[in-house]
Formats: C-alpha cells, structure tokens, sequence
C-alpha cells in the first residue's frame, strides 16, 4: 500500500482531483467523515489528512510514503525527503506587508515581525545581515500591525484581498511561486520505487 499524507481543507480536495486524473482511487476522499486515516476501496492506497505543517514529519518519518503540502510549508518545516514536483495548485507567494506610508520601516533596526513562519523569517533575514524581532502568531495576522503588535507581518499572499481590507499592502516579495508540491519519504523511494515511479511519471504527464 502507498500511503498519502495530505493537508487537511481546500488542498485535500484539489490533491484527490489530481491523483483521481491519475488512476488513484480518491474516491474515500469524497465521503462525508471525520476519519483521519482512509483507505482506497482497493485497498492499494492509503490516506493520512493532517495540518498542514505537520505534512512533512509524517513523510519524513516514514509513517507515509508521499505527501502533499505547500512549498512555504516546506520552507519552514526544512525535513529531510525529496521534493518530486511542483503539482501548480494553490499558489501564492511570502511577503513582508504592512501600512503603505511606512515602507521605510523594513529598513529599522528594531523591526518587530509577526509571522506563524519563524525559521523561514529568521533565516531570510540573518541571510540579510539583519537583526529582527520575531513574534509568533498562528492566526489573523494581519491584526499585528493594525494594533501596533507588529511593525509588518511575514505570511502568504494569495489574492491580497484580506491585506486590503485591514489597510496594508504587500512591501516585499520575498518568495513566489509557493505552490503544492509532491514530496516522498527517502527510503520509501527505494523499496517502492515499482509502485512510487509510475505514479510520479502519470502525475508528471498530467500536469504536462
């Protein structure tokens, strides 16, 4: 049995389109549940649906053989498996956003960010030679600089829409082309490279 891990929500549904495209029975996928843990009704495949960020340790330990999660995830996460291929669904891109007449903050030594994303701010500025104070929020972000938490936030940007309803505006790109990618746990690549391959080959001529 291949065993998916897949994020929770929006992405689980858009993954089990993709894979159904390629022979995968996702049909379980489709069923009104709180299971967490499914299987194919041809018992050759299996599904684990987990947050998101929690995607790659699951891959990573092995417990499954491939995964689905978002490249910012990834980022952040920094596991130890294969990224295989960019699956083009969900993308987005990280920004540094804040007030548009404060575009000079980013430049402040003392700049307070408030981001669910730590490492991956942490390391995008000590890359820049700058010291930052991080503030670790899991929702709602946007809120930060709105009630001076925050000097500006570092999270995705889909359509900016929430941004501009709060006010603030996209200051810095700082990753784009944050998209869905296929991950797989190493060792599983070797003893199921029969099963994995193929699947990673009709995934590949679909997307094409």
């Amino acid at each position: 049995m291949i065993r998916f891990a897949l994020s929770k929500g929006r992405l689980a549904a858009e993954s089990a389109e993709l894979l159904a495209r390629c022979g995968v029975d996702t049909s379980v996928l489709q069923e009104d549940t709180r299971k967490l843990v499914l299987e194919s009704a041809d018992k050759k495949f299996g599904f684990f649906l987990v947050k998101p960020s929690d995607v790659p340790t699951y891959v990573e330990a092995g417990v499954a053989d491939l995964g689905i999660v978002g490249k910012d995830t990834l980022l952040e996460e920094d596991k130890d498996l294969y990224e295989m291929l960019d699956l083009k669904l969900g993308e987005c891109r990280l920004c540094l956003a804040g007030y548009p007449s404060r575009r000079d903050t980013l430049t402040n030594p003392h700049l307070r960010v408030a981001t669910k994303y730590e490492r991956t701010a942490r390391r995008v500025f000590l890359e820049r030679g700058e010291d930052i104070e991080i503030i670790p929020l899991h929702g709602s972000i946007e809120l930060a600089p709105v009630t001076g938490l925050a000097d500006v936030i570092f999270d995705v940007v889909q359509t900016g829409s929430t941004l501009k309803a709060n006010g603030l505006v996209v200051l810095e790109e700082v990753f784009t082309g944050i998209t869905a990618r296929l991950v797989v746990n190493k060792v599983s690549l070797k003893t199921k490279s029969g099963e994995i391959l193929p699947l990673i080959q009709r995934l590949k001529e679909v997307l094409a």
